[in-house]
């Protein structure tokens, strides 16, 4: 259900933002509104709350948004809110910024190394990663994990190209028990 509320919703919006020709802004409105909502648990609370009537929770977020963002990102969030999925709305916001990262062909690719990688080794996986895929930009995310041991792991969407030592022992380990295993297995 959650995943139908996020496309329909998502897909509407990026429907509207196309036709209208301001994709970009809506792009960074919708930014800015997720990172309201996920900055303030307050908001969610209330918005949450089942005393509070939807005519209250309409106002509470025209009184936070009108003006500062679209007349049609604020009509959204007032359709979100009328049907009773704010709960969703987080989702919503999260699939319309990822439909237009695709649409802009940027990725966002999320990088675990054993140690921490230069300037220089960054550029040198975004340049790859650019020339390996059908993105021309990418939001890069990295992280440190010292149980790698060694190489890294590169996450895009659902697609993971694990290089690390530790993986690399793993797989040695599993052909090694398989070996063992025939080897017994052949014994009289």
């Amino acid at each position: 259900m959650a995943k139908l509320v996020s496309k329909t919703y998502g897909d509407a919006l990026f429907e509207i933002a196309a036709e209208t020709g301001r994709m970009d802004a809506f792009y960074e409105e919708a930014k800015g509104v997720l990172a309201v909502l996920l900055e303030n648990a307050e908001v969610s609370k209330l918005m949450n709350h089942p005393k509070i009537v939807k005519e209250e929770k309409i106002k509470i977020i025209e009184d936070i948004f009108k003006g500062r963002v679209s007349d049609e990102l604020v009509g959204l969030l007032r359709m979100v809110i009328d049907k009773g999925h704010f709960s969703e709305l987080e989702s919503v916001l999260f699939y319309f910024i990822a439909e237009v990262k695709e649409s802009k062909k940027i990725g966002t690719a999320y990088v675990t190394s054993a140690v921490e990688l230069s300037g220089e080794q960054k550029e040198q996986v975004v340049k790859k990663l650019i020339q390996t895929t059908k993105y021309v930009e990418f939001e890069m995310h990295y992280e440190v994990d010292a149980a790698l041991i060694g190489g890294m792991v590169i996450r895009i969407k659902d697609r993971v190209v694990d290089s690390s030592i530790r993986t690399k022992l793993y797989d040695l380990t599993r052909e090694l028990s398989k070996i063992q295993l025939k080897v017994g297995e052949c014994a009289p």
